[in-house]
Parts: C-alpha cells; structure tokens; sequence
C-alpha cells in the first residue's frame, strides 16, 4: 500500500470519529441542557452546539466522501459493490437528517435566548422542534454505526 492510501485512509478513519464523535457530543450536550429547563443554559449550548456542527461535522461531511471515493478507486474497488453502495445510501440518509437538525438547533438556540431575555418558559415550539430534533437523531446515528459496519465486513 502506498502512503497516500494510508495517508487518506488516517484521513477517512479521522473523519468518521470526528462525525460520530460530534454528533454524539451535540447530542449529550443539547439533551442534558434541555433537562435543566433553562432557557439561558440552553441558549448557551445550542449556541456552543451550533458551532461545533458547523466547525466539525460539517468539515467531515465533505471529507468523508472525498476520501472514500479516493480510496475505492486506489483500491480498485468498484462503486456499484454492495458495501460501497450501502454506505453511500445511508450516508444520504444520515445527511438528510443531519441538515434539518442543525436548522432546529438554531432555531432552539433562538427560542432559548429570546426566553431567557425576556425571563419567560420555553414556549411550546421549542418543545415541538426538540421532539422532532430528538428523534431525527435514532436514523443518523443508526446510520452511521451501520457505516461503520458495512466499511468493516464488506460483504458481497
């Protein structure tokens, strides 16, 4: 194997932890703030969340494709392979869960801070998109754990 092979497939396996890592970061993080109740403490982490998805996840977003067709192809991997396929299908789908999520954390982060300026409750659309922030969560992250094992076993 070549070094760029293996230089790009540190890369590849960097960028997967830093997208699993991430997202389950974020979602430690916005699900412990959301326990407090607390408009300016969830403010706060959506604000720090916001940031960190779009410094993170979304630099890994663009690298993981990048790097895995790279790959595919120094190795000599065909594209229509099961396992490439399966992964590039759940990748999509992990996206499209990805995208409207960070739409909702800014919106939570929005409703939080208006909240906390005006010392009031969460209103209830803040509940309604932390539901649908929740659970858009179970496909992404099922998603990538089956990634990971598609990437690993490789089957035919």
């Amino acid at each position: 194997m070549s070094d760029l092979y293996l230089a790009l497939k540190l890369v590849h396996i960097i960028g997967s932890a830093v997208l699993f890592g991430t997202g389950l970061g974020i979602a430690f993080f916005m699900l412990m703030a959301h326990r407090t109740r607390n408009p300016a403490v969830i403010a706060h982490t959506a604000r720090i969340v916001v940031i960190a998805d779009l410094a993170f996840t979304a630099t890994a977003v663009v690298v993981q494709p990048v790097t895995g067709v790279a790959l595919a192809w120094m190795a000599g991997y065909p594209i229509h392979h099961f396992w490439i396929g399966g992964s590039v299908a759940l990748y999509v789908l992990v996206g499209l869960c990805w995208l409207p999520v960070v739409w909702i954390q800014l919106q939570l982060r929005n409703l939080a801070a208006g909240a906390a300026r005006e010392n009031a409750v969460l209103p209830e659309r803040y509940f309604k998109l932390f539901r649908i922030w929740f659970w858009l969560g179970w496909p992404a992250f099922g998603g990538v754990i089956a990634i990971f094992a598609l990437m690993i076993w490789k089957p035919v």
